[in-house]
This record gives C-alpha cells, structure tokens and sequence, in this order.
C-alpha cells in the first residue's frame, strides 16, 4: 500500500479525488492548502503528490519547488492537478519540478492510469535507491575489512623488521631500548625538518635496521673493550656495507629506506666519513638524520670502550661537530625538540 497525498482548498475537489482514488487501496493523506501539504509531506513521506496550484498560504508551484530542492523529498513524484490551461503556466510548474498534470475537471481513468504509472515509477526508484545504498554499505564494510586487515598486515611486518633490528643487535645489552629510542629521535628529528608525516612514520620503522650489518662483524671486534686497531676498523666499517647487501632489492619501501639508512649513516657532512666519503648533500637526508640520533644515543649509553656521557656533554660533543660531522639544518632541527629527545631517553633507559 502507497501513500498519495492530496492537495487542495477546495473540498469539493478533494473529495472528488479521494473518491476516485479509494478504491485502489492506498492510503491518503488530505491538506487544505499549500503550507499543510507541506508540513503533511515531511510528516508521512508520500509515494505521489497531487497538488492544486492555486491555494491560499503557499501555492501549488511552490510547494512543487521546495519538495524538488529537499534532498529527502525530491524523489516523489508531483501531479499538479489545475484548471489553468495557460503554456506559459505550464512551462513555470515544470520549471517548479512538476512530473505531470491533471486537467480539471479530473477524468478518472486518466487519473488512475496515471497514478499507477508514477508509483510504478517511485517504486522503481526507490529499489534503485535501495540498491544503491546497500550496495554502498558493503563497500564501506569490505573496505573496513580490506583496512583492517592491511593494518594487520602492516604491523605484522612492522614487528617482523624491530624484532630483526633487535636481533643484529643482540649481543648489545643495551638491545631493543637503543633501537627504539634512536628510532624515535630520528623520528622527533624529521618532524621538526617539515618532512611529511609519512616520511616520518617511515624514518620510525627504518631507523633501527641502522647497524643490520653488524650481524657479520665478530664479536672479538664488536665487542673489545679497548680501541680497534687499524686493521679491526677496516673490519668494523665493513658493517655498513653488509647492513646495505642484506636489505638492497626490497620491494618494501621501508626496507629500501633502511637499506639507505644503513649504508649512509655513518658518512660525515666535511666527507669523512665511510664507507664512500660522501660530503654534504651528497649524503640522504635520512642519513643525516639517522647519523645524528646515532651519535646522540651512542654517546648517551654505555659502551664496551666508554661509560655513557652526561646530557649537557653530549650535547655539547654534537654541537662542537655541527657543520663538521653533522649537517647543520638536521643539528637545529635536533637543538628545537631537545626536550622530546631527552623525555624519550628517560622513558626507554
């Protein structure tokens, strides 16, 4: 069963068509003028409007616009049902949104056809509607799913590449706090040098495969309590090339800014620096900054040839190589967020 509403002043034609139209088993909806036709409309959401075009308070062509410019009503059809027989009058009622038009005196076959034809049309409409937005729901549903599982994927593979980073790094007592705390600051560092936040989230995860390449260095060099020798730091450097041979030919693109990361990170801003001496902005931004978290935690944190240094040491060590050691935009970068860096070195000691 449908719903048509009826609008009309006069009752007498109301009536009339409520007469006609009963039999067919719809319910209807009576409205004396144009403003209750109105207020009736977003009351009972009619599948078909009849509307007269000349009643008090609003008339029939603006009833007929406002329903064609409301989003939730312009899909119901409008008869206007009027005595006018003016073109000119015609043309502004289809201007209004009207989709068809009843001459009075009202013939009731023409009547009935045409009310089973527009709510065949409604009905059509609204399946398609319906259709629409079931169809869009399960987009968004399989959407929402397909999300879901590519952010399992991604922190699967996220914790695949720390866990890996920890384990180059495992004979360090120092282990999975020096990875998440360098990177971290480098991660603190590209923020505050305007890189996008996607860059930065990606700095974060490639950061700790830094020293990847240490995995192929002998502990008996890795590990010695005093200064290497000549030769063990021919040894040592090599790491940075190793670390560059297990992550080249990746897909992934965090594994190929690792693979970046851990082959440049040790080159100087002045060009000496290993393994290929690279000077200034030969050297990747994400080397630059890796180099300086590098440094800052290394000097931070005990080690087999050194106790750790003090803060204010430490920084004075990495202000004394700015321009020298490190490039000096990624220095002040450093320098504005120091209070991030040192608020992370205490929450991963």
């Amino acid at each position: 069963m449908n719903r048509i509403l009826l609008a009309d002043d006069d009752r007498v034609n109301l009536r009339v068509l409520e007469a006609f139209l009963k039999p067919l088993g719809h319910e209807l909806i009576l409205a004396h003028d144009g403003m209750e036709a109105w207020d009736l409309i977003h009351q009972t959401s009619p599948d078909l409007i009849l509307l007269d075009v000349m009643m008090p308070r609003l008339d029939g062509f603006e009833v007929a616009k406002r329903i064609k410019e409301n989003e939730s009503t312009k899909s119901i059809p409008v008869v206007m049902v009027t005595a006018l027989t003016d073109v000119e009058k015609r043309v502004i009622a289809y201007e209004a949104g009207a989709d068809d038009f009843l001459t009075k005196p009202v013939d009731r076959i023409e009547l009935l056809a045409r009310v089973r034809s527009l709510l065949k049309v409604k009905e059509y409409h609204d399946h398609l509607r319906n259709h629409r937005e079931r169809l869009e729901q399960e987009v968004q549903e399989r959407t929402r799913e397909l999300r879901l599982a590519t952010d399992k994927i991604i922190r699967a593979s996220l914790d695949t590449i720390f866990r890996l980073a920890t384990a180059s790094e495992y004979r360090d007592d120092d282990t999975g706090a020096h990875i998440r705390r360098m990177s971290s600051y480098s991660a603190i560092i590209a923020r505050a040098m305007d890189l996008s936040n996607a860059e930065v989230e990606n700095i974060r995860h490639a950061a700790p495969m830094h020293d990847v390449g240490k995995i192929g260095i002998p502990d008996a060099i890795l590990l010695k309590p005093e200064e290497l020798t000549g030769d063990e730091w021919k040894i040592m450097k090599n790491h940075t090339i190793i670390g560059r041979n297990i992550l080249k030919d990746s897909e992934s693109e965090i594994i190929q800014l690792a693979e970046i990361i851990a082959l440049n990170h040790h080159e100087r801003w002045d060009g000496s620096g290993y393994p290929n001496g690279l000077k200034g902005k030969e050297i990747p931004m994400v080397g630059r900054i890796v180099a300086v978290a590098d440094v800052f935690d290394a000097l931070m944190s005990d080690r087999p040839y050194k106790k750790a240094f003090a803060f204010d040491h430490s920084l004075q060590i990495l202000q004394d190589e700015k321009g020298s050691h490190f490039d000096p935009e990624v220095m002040d970068a450093f320098f504005s967020v120091q209070e991030e860096i040192l608020q992370i070195r205490k929450e991963h000691l």
